[in-house]
């Protein structure tokens, strides 16, 4: 569920940091200017420590939530502070109020306070700021607000000398894709509506975000600031807008400082709440976070897997561990407990014989009840590496049959115009499902590769590409014997789905509100057509090669508005696909066999949140040993919420299933 966090994703304490970071300051002239009709007392504070050399992004502020029409009035005639500021190139710290006074280099300011800098507005009832001893309290009512980054704290203080504070009462909305820009914003009257798309802690209506969750409540009870590092005892997420009530993440110790230009974060076992009923533990550890790909793992794992694991079992994750500041050890010891209760395993080859051998009955070890599942993730320069690594047995005289390894460096660049992701990888015993040629395993390879893939609409027509080209050096298991052979293969593969509606009955507007208790967002009704086109063209070092053109058409129905509690939704869809093809692979694992497929996929809410989904590849080639049954399959049972979905999975084709959970996010 974590990964390491880039740059341009940062929580929203180094907001505060940079809002809260003059340590010199001098005190110019006061202004007192008479607008609308009452006494606006305004002072401006010369910064003269704080780097102003970036050019910064143009973005206006948002208004306080209780009085947002007469602020904008307030704010569209109240000029010529922000003026000033634009001046100076934002290197004062304005102060604004109702009333203002000072005793003995003691700022008192009260009654519609308002604090500006750089494109950061603080709002409070009451403020004091002690020039001498460079501290600043706010209470009331306190208002934080950077373009689309918004919070309300009941009270404030922070020592610029010391550099430790504290904020009581912490609660707003985190926007993890703009973020960036909101920490570099200026103040622009020429943004001034956007004022009028106020933040508002009560959200009635909120648009689904499929890509990732861009938007996240944050909730504690006291933050503390010590410099660099800020801490708390507890913190709560939540991607529910609308209730906060579906999901919500409470994150226990959390301490997060910066390391590197970017953000650690460390915390105590913590708890993933869903409708505030059931909590599932997990550990974040020490490490990076990524915002826009957190996915909740639960600490424990439970799974079926019978080719490599004879069965059940149960796995621990640990707490990661940090190799450096920036690679992450995550660690999962597991028990395979059908393994150690029926005594025997049939995961393994004859000692002494080949790798493609086939599997027998043997009587296990001790050491064959455990298996180990690690991964190590970080950045190398502008590259993600990641090692994943697999052992299924810790009898070390089975080393060679257990170990399965797997490891990529990728990157994503510009080219012809596109986004492209390029990737070197290297791999030890993969196994690979490849229909009714069954399994077949790849002993070793390495190899790079190069694809890209684009989804969009057109005139109504859902649209999406996919296109890859590869090179590798493969040893694997041969087409028509179980030796292993050696080839080089270059592989280049072209796919287009569309979606052409028929009859389709749009919903009206894409938000829902808190009716929607079941789905993320309204529902297209109708019947739709669905196409697939498929290229593929792959050569060998020994002169073979194999291609395929595939077509594939068929219809798809959904019905029902998955709001009510019984069959009030149901999607089916019927895709036949058929390949023109030539040639003959080297290995088993790539060979094009099945020339005539149908596709099925079946999804059926039953009750409440309760939906069953099914897929199926059935075999319609005629020679083909298989003919008229499923070459692959899965079949599912989830508990879908508006926030989240969580379900249980087995794959019947190659015996395998476990446990599934998404998050949602909206805006």
């Amino acid at each position: 569920m974590i990964s390491g966090i880039s740059k341009k994703v940062i929580f929203f304490f180094f907001l505060l940091i940079n809002f809260l970071q003059p340590t010199k300051s001098a005190e110019l002239p006061k202004i007192n200017k008479d607008i609308n009709n009452r006494n606006i007392k305004t002072t401006l504070l010369k910064v003269s420590n704080l780097d102003t050399s970036s050019n910064y992004k143009n973005y206006s502020l948002r208004n306080d939530l209780n009085d947002g029409n007469n602020y904008i009035e307030f704010f569209k005639k109240n000029t010529y502070s922000l003026l000033v500021a634009k001046a100076e190139n934002q290197q004062e710290l304005i102060i604004q109020s109702d009333k203002q006074s000072e005793i003995s280099d003691v700022i008192y300011a009260e009654g519609n306070v308002s604090v500006s800098y750089r494109g950061k507005l603080l709002k409070a009832d009451k403020l004091i700021y002690d020039k001498s001893n460079k501290k600043i309290e706010a209470k009331g009512n306190i208002t934080l607000i950077f373009g689309d980054q918004f919070f309300r704290v009941s009270q404030l203080e922070y020592s610029f000398i010391s550099e430790k504070g504290y904020l009581l009462d912490v609660k707003g909305v985190i926007n993890t894709n703009t973020l960036i820009d909101d920490i570099s914003s200026n103040f622009s009257l020429s943004d001034s509506k956007k004022l009028e798309n106020l933040i508002d802690l009560n959200k009635k209506e909120v648009i689904n975000t499929p890509e990732n969750i861009q938007n996240w409540w944050f909730f504690t009870e006291k933050m503390t600031i010590d410099g660099d590092n800020w801490k708390s005892k507890k913190a709560i997420f939540s991607n529910d807008l609308l209730e906060l009530k579906q999901a919500k993440l409470a994150i226990n110790s959390l301490e997060v400082f910066p390391i590197n230009e970017k953000l650690r974060f460390k915390s105590s076992l913590n708890y993933l709440i869903l409708d505030e009923k059931v909590s599932i533990p997990f550990w974040l550890g020490s490490r990076n976070f990524d915002f826009k790909k957190v996915q909740p793992a639960n600490t424990w794992n439970f799974g079926y897997e019978n080719l490599d694991k004879d069965g059940y079992f149960i796995g621990r994750r640990i707490n990661s561990i940090d190799i450096n500041d920036d690679f992450v050890l995550d660690l999962e010891p597991q028990f395979l407990i059908q393994r150690s209760l029926k005594g025997y395993t049939k995961s393994f080859v004859n000692k002494g014989e080949s790798i493609t051998s086939d599997r027998v009955k043997r009587n296990s070890s001790f050491e064959d009840y455990f298996a180990l599942k690690s991964q190590i993730k970080g950045p190398i320069k502008n590259w993600d590496l990641e090692i994943d690594k697999n052992l299924n047995s810790l009898d070390f005289d089975k080393f060679s049959d257990a170990f399965r390894f797997k490891t990529e460096l990728s990157k994503e660049i510009d080219l012809l115009d596109s986004k492209w992701e390029k990737s070197f990888y290297g791999i030890y015993r993969e196994r690979v499902w490849n229909g009714s040629l069954g399994e077949a395993e790849i002993y070793s390879g390495y190899g790079s590769k190069l694809q890209k893939e684009n989804t969009w609409i057109t005139d109504g027509i859902k649209k999406s590409e996919f296109l890859s080209l590869g090179l590798a050096n493969i040893t694997a298991e041969a087409l028509n014997t179980k030796n292993l052979v050696t080839n080089l293969k270059g592989n280049l593969f072209y796919s287009l789905d569309q979606k052409f509606p028929i009859s389709i009955v749009n919903p009206k507007k894409k938000s829902i509100d808190i009716s929607y208790k079941y789905i993320p967002e309204p529902i297209s009704k109708g019947l739709s057509l669905n196409t697939r086109l498929e290229a593929s063209y792959s050569f060998y070092e020994n002169g073979h090669h194999q291609e395929y053109l595939g077509l594939g058409i068929g219809p798809e129905l959904i019905f029902g508005n998955f709001k009510n509690k019984t069959f009030d939704y149901t999607r089916i869809s019927l895709l036949p696909f058929y390949k023109f093809d030539s040639g003959e692979s080297v290995f088993k694992f790539d060979h094009n066999y099945e020339n005539f497929t149908l596709n099925i996929s079946y999804d059926q809410q039953l009750y409440g949140p309760i939906i069953l989904k099914s897929f199926g590849i059935l075999n319609l080639t005629n020679d083909s040993n298989d003919y008229g049954e499923f070459i692959d399959s899965k079949i599912s049972l989830n508990w879908k919420k508006r926030s989240y979905e969580v379900g249980i999975f087995y794959q019947p084709h190659n015996q395998a299933g476990g446990i599934s959970f998404k998050l949602f996010g909206f805006r």
